[in-house]
């Protein structure tokens, strides 16, 4: 197996953690956004979308987008579940997921932020605001979520770890890059810290990749 990815972005963090606590070995090359490397054309012809990451599993074209390549890896490498096995359970654990994969971490990434920027003269400073706004409507709707909700445990899902803590964490750690305030959602920190502490979530952490700054 090998992956095109970025120490920076949330969603190739997503799927580290995954193939980590599944010990699927994965080459991982590394593309730089910075550099725009993911805009050259040997790129685009892997991923016409130009974004990490791009995942091959044996021959045929890769699969993109991170939920899929989760949704896959629970599919083809079922031994270490990361959804549940009841209908419901496993419905609430991909919705969570979805709260940060597909409705926050899409407003942020730096190609949204730097077409926003160059088309309609934002600042920086009021475009931290924006990408500030977006992370903490997110936390507050995990926060909301697992504290009201049944089904919240030791993780977000019950006492095993699923998709949906591997999007919280991919979350919460940009908390630190961006400068959001973390102190309303306790229950989000708990989750993530507790994940953060093991081995798989440690190694696949962003700032521990290739390239990433010390």
């Amino acid at each position: 197996m090998r992956m095109y990815g970025n120490w920076r972005s949330a969603a190739a963090f997503r799927v580290r953690i995954a193939l980590n606590l599944k010990g699927i070995a994965c080459d991982e090359t590394f593309i730089d956004l910075d550099a725009g490397d993911q805009f050259k054309p040997e790129f685009l012809a892997i991923n016409p979308q130009g974004a990490v990451p791009a995942f091959f599993d044996g021959e045929g074209p890769p699969i993109t987008q991170s939920l899929a390549i989760l949704d896959y890896l629970e599919d083809v490498h079922p031994a270490v579940p990361l959804l549940p096995s009841d209908p419901r359970d496993r419905a609430r654990a991909r919705s969570l997921a979805q709260v940060v994969a597909c409705d926050t971490h899409p407003l942020y990434v730096p190609r949204v932020r730097n077409y926003l920027m160059a088309t309609y003269d934002i600042p920086k400073d009021r475009m931290m605001g924006f990408v500030r706004h977006w992370f903490e409507t997110g936390l507050k709707t995990l926060e909301t979520r697992l504290t009201q909700e049944a089904g919240t445990g030791r993780y977000a899902q019950g006492d095993a770890i699923s998709h949906a803590d591997l999007c919280l964490v991919s979350l919460w750690v940009g908390t630190g890059i961006f400068g959001v305030e973390t102190a309303p959602y306790p229950t989000v920190r708990r989750i993530a810290e507790d994940c953060l502490a093991q081995e798989a979530f440690a190694k696949a952490h962003p700032l521990k990749q290739p390239g990433a700054p010390a």
